[in-house]
Formats: structure tokens, C-alpha cells, sequence
């Protein structure tokens, strides 16, 4: 019997005249065809074509995945290489330049520190372009902080890891001249990364975390402000009172809540009080009735006398998923793009308590309310609107490319001539 290979096989076809059977002998008519050792083997093909179909269909996705994957793998090798060179001719650049202003450091301080600034905004700029090329980027919300970039101000964030401090770098390079007059709070490994002498130069403090360094930091810290914050024109101080990632103090967090009947925290740890309290107390005037003032009678580099702290500006950091962004996937890219969102909420400095117990309630609920931002914004995928309003508006921060490229063009450039001048240097002694 001779039956086609795409005839399903069923009894409906095997009770078949010898029209349907291929077969003209009236013999065949209206009888049971029952299925031959030659349909088994039909069947037997039609199965293995199957199975041979469906290998060819994983092997596909295989080579697809493993191409992909060698592309990213690719990407991550030139984009270190890129970073590693781009870091050889900058920072050495950076500090060079300064080396050979020294001299305007003693003659005119403050336009010494301007062009510090200016210098170091640039290789923030570099950082953030390293993110920028790979997709990651800004989305804000809330307060529009820009007009008051210009005032001093302490700015108090969460932390979830290491690409907090890459995505501030991004986001604040667009508020005026915050960047090159800002002052970094960080912990103390950073001092040994690779932009660990650019912040040492800068002015940034590197604190060290635990209850045994807790007080002795903390004086360190006063010395620090009452050194170098003034005399070299900061206007913005960054910290991240939680003093270390969530992943490795929520557990602890949620511990002491527990035991202390504060609230459970998930998204968010309680910050510590210690570094905020030192920095409002330093940088501020105290009233009577246990706010800060105003006015500051410390004068800056131009003898003017200062404002002081003006506000305190709580910034929130979101991830897509609640997947927090690494110092790794900054540099490798290996991640898609990706959006993070960043929500600002400014508070006026005289509303900010600095009596020791009404600042820890006052952050306590800062941190609260961080906690409530993020749980929406993972619910949504949005941050809740401020009140008296129903919608919240989002803003997109953006980076001009063209920008980018002048300063990264400006840091090879400085590389080759610094190299250049040293080598001549070098052979012109030996």
C-alpha cells in the first residue's frame, strides 16, 4: 500500500476505497486497510524528521545566544580597554595640570580652586559619558533642584551600591556649577580606586564605617569641614547617611527596628545620625529654638561672609526591578539600557532640627518616606505625584554628546603632551 508521508495516519484513513489507497483494483473497495510494516516506517520518519527539526531549531538559538554572548564579551574587553587608557591619560592630566598651577594657588587661591573645579567636573563628565554610551540614563522627578544649584546645600541619599555614585555624577552635571563645587562623603575604599587621588586633591572626606572609628571619624570629619569646606568654596556636601549598601545592612536594619519599635524598612535602611548631625552643626548656625539659621558668619575666599546651609535636598534612587547598577556594569556594559529614576525633595534648612533627638526623628521620617517612594515607584513604575496634584511629571536628563567628546578629545590630547613633555624631559636628563 503506498500512502503519502504528509497524510496523518489515522483510522479514518485506513477504511479507504482503492481511490484513496492508490490502488485501481476493485478488490481494495470498501475494505479495511490496516496499516503496513512500510506506514510504521513512514510514521517512523515523519517522528525522526520531527526530532531533527527541533535540533536544528536549538542549535539556532544556540549559535544566536552564543553570538550574542561573544558580542558582549567583545563589548566589555574594548570598553575596559577604552577606560583603562582613558583613566591613564586623564587622571595624570588632572594632576599635572594642578602641579603646575601651584604657584596660582598661593598668588590667588580661589581662581586656583575655580579651575580645580572646572578640571574635575570633567572627569565626573568622563564617567558619566562611560554610562551614557552604553544606554544607562536619568529620568528625574519631583523638585527641580537646578535653581538653587547656585546655594549651599547638603544632600542626603540612599545607597544601594556602587553605581549610586555614577548615577549622581550623571544626573548632577546639568545643575550648573554643583559638580566642581561639591564635597563627597564616601566611604573609605574608594580612597584606593582609581579616582581615589582625584577626591583626595578634590577635598572629599573618606570615612571609615563601625562602631570602633565612629567617634574618632566623626571628628575627623569637623576638622575636615572646618579646613576645607570654606576655604575652598563648596557650596553642595553629599552623603549617604544609611553608611553602607542595603544589601549588607538591611538585616540589621530591620533588627534594631524591631527591637527599638521603629518602623520595618525594606527598600531603605534607618540612616545614622552621626556625620549629618556633625555637618549641620559645623556648616550651620544654631536658633534658640534648636533650628539652624540662615546666615553664617564664616567668610569665603573672597571675604564675603556666607549663607551657610540653605537646604537639605533628599534624593531617592530607583532602579528598574529593584536591581541595583554596579561600578562593573558601568564599566563592562553588559547589562541593556537601562533607566534609572532619581526623585528630589528639597526642605528649607530652617524647617531641619538640630537638637541630637528631634534630627534622628527627622531623618528617621526622611527615610520613611523613601521607603513609601520606592514601594510605589516598584508597584508602578513611577514615583507618586507630590501633593495637591495627580499626576507626577518626569524630566529627562540628557548629556550633550558633542560636549562629551570635546572633553574626552581634551584628555588625549593632554595625555599626548604630557607624555610628550616627560619624555623630552626624561631623555634631555639622561
Amino acid at each position: 500500500m503506498y500512502l503519502p508521508f504528509n497524510i496523518k495516519l489515522t483510522p479514518s484513513l485506513w477504511r479507504s476505497n482503492a481511490t484513496i489507497a492508490g490502488c485501481s483494483d476493485d478488490r481494495f473497495a470498501n475494505k479495511v486497510i490496516k496499516p503496513s510494516s512500510f506506514d510504521k516506517r513512514a510514521c517512523a520518519l515523519r517522528r525522526r524528521g520531527d526530532y531533527y527539526q527541533t535540533v536544528w531549531i536549538t542549535m539556532a538559538q544556540l549559535l544566536d545566544g552564543t553570538g550574542k554572548l561573544g558580542w558582549t564579551l567583545l563589548k566589555a574587553v574594548l570598553r575596559f580597554v577604552f577606560m583603562f587608557i582613558n583613566n591613564c591619560v586623564a587622571i595624570p592630566s588632572y594632576c599635572l595640570y594642578l602641579l603646575v598651577l601651584q604657584p596660582l594657588r598661593i598668588w590667588h587661591s580661589s581662581t586656583f580652586w575655580h579651575l580645580e573645579g572646572v578640571m574635575f567636573k570633567w572627569l565626573l563628565a568622563m564617567v558619566s559619558s562611560w554610562g551614557w554610551i552604553a544606554g544607562y540614563t536619568v529620568t528625574e522627578w519631583g523638585d527641580d533642584v537646578r535653581p538653587i544649584s547656585e546655594d549651599e546645600a547638603m544632600v542626603i541619599v540612599n545607597h544601594q551600591s556602587t553605581g549610586d555614585v555614577c548615577t549622581l555624577m550623571m544626573c548632577l552635571q546639568d545643575k550648573g556649577m554643583v559638580v566642581r563645587k561639591m564635597m563627597w562623603l564616601m566611604d573609605h575604599v574608594f580612597k584606593y580606586t582609581n579616582f581615589g587621588l582625584v577626591s583626595l586633591i578634590h577635598g572629599d572626606f573618606f570615612i571609615r564605617q563601625g562602631k570602633a572609628h565612629r567617634d574618632k571619624q566623626l571628628l575627623y570629619l569637623k576638622d575636615h569641614l572646618d579646613k576645607y569646606y570654606h576655604s575652598r568654596d563648596r557650596k553642595w556636601i553629599v552623603l549617604f547617611p544609611e553608611g553602607g549598601f542595603l544589601r549588607k545592612r538591611r538585616e540589621t536594619s530591620q533588627i534594631f527596628a524591631k527591637k527599638h519599635s521603629l518602623p520595618h524598612l525594606t527598600h531603605v535602611t534607618l540612616p545614622r545620625l552621626g556625620a549629618t548631625h556633625v555637618i549641620l552643626k559645623t556648616l550651620s548656625t544654631q536658633h534658640e529654638n534648636g533650628s539652624v539659621a540662615n546666615e553664617s558668619g564664616t567668610p569665603n575666599q573672597t571675604g564675603k561672609k556666607r549663607k551657610g546651609l540653605q537646604w537639605v535636598i533628599d534624593v531617592t534612587i530607583a532602579y528598574p526591578k529593584a536591581r541595583p547598577m554596579d561600578i562593573q556594569t558601568w564599566i563592562f556594559g553588559y547589562r541593556s539600557a537601562t533607566i534609572t529614576h532619581v526623585h528630589y525633595r528639597m526642605y528649607p534648612i530652617k524647617e531641619v532640627p538640630v537638637e541630637e533627638q528631634a534630627l534622628t526623628d527627622w531623618l528617621y521620617q526622611r527615610f520613611v518616606e523613601k521607603e513609601d517612594l520606592l514601594a510605589h515607584f516598584y508597584d508602578t513604575g513611577a514615583f507618586p505625584p507630590p501633593e495637591g496634584q495627580k499626576q507626577a511629571i518626569s524630566r529627562q536628563m540628557t548629556l550633550d554628546p558633542v560636549w562629551l567628546c570635546a572633553i574626552q578629545s581634551f584628555a588625549f590630547v593632554s595625555g599626548f603632551m604630557w607624555y610628550s613633555l616627560l619624555r623630552h624631559l626624561y631623555c634631555g636628563m639622561f
